[in-house]
């Protein structure tokens, strides 16, 4: 897949993506369930937002960079800074999150883990396909 081609195909995922995280915020009533779903769209809109960005960069450095993202991002959440940024602009409550849960590390890497199989198996559908329509 060409770069062009696969940060297309980013940008249409961080889209779904970050639209699902924004309807489960809004909308779904608070469990641990929607949760544990905003935590896995906010790792998966991570690691795509980096593909997106990087799209030579090889699948298991984009993954590492997401998770490391993810995980700096909850031990932030430690100190307090998260919210007390959130309580002057709210908006970034979605970006830096307000409370540390260590549920949220194992859900980072679950989702990550996730997002760069369906980032093999896309790219490896459109080189089958590619191929298939080539003329020999």
């Amino acid at each position: 897949m060409t770069p062009a081609r696969r940060r297309l195909v980013a940008l249409a995922a961080l889209v779904v993506v970050v639209a699902a995280g924004l309807v489960a915020a809004k909308v779904l009533p608070s469990s641990a369930a929607t949760d544990i779903a905003g935590d896995a769209l906010y790792a998966v809109a991570v690691y795509t937002g980096l593909v997106l960005l990087l799209p030579r960069v090889r699948r298991l450095i984009l993954a590492i960079a997401a998770t490391g993202w993810c995980v700096f991002v909850e031990l932030l959440q430690l100190s307090g800074l998260p919210v007390a940024l959130a309580e002057r602009v709210p908006p970034i409550a979605l970006v830096l999150g307000t409370g540390f849960d260590t549920r949220d590390l194992v859900v980072y890497a679950s989702a990550v883990l996730v997002a760069a199989a369906a980032d093999a198996a896309v790219t490896s559908r459109v080189l089958r396909r590619g191929r298939s329509t080539v003329c020999p």
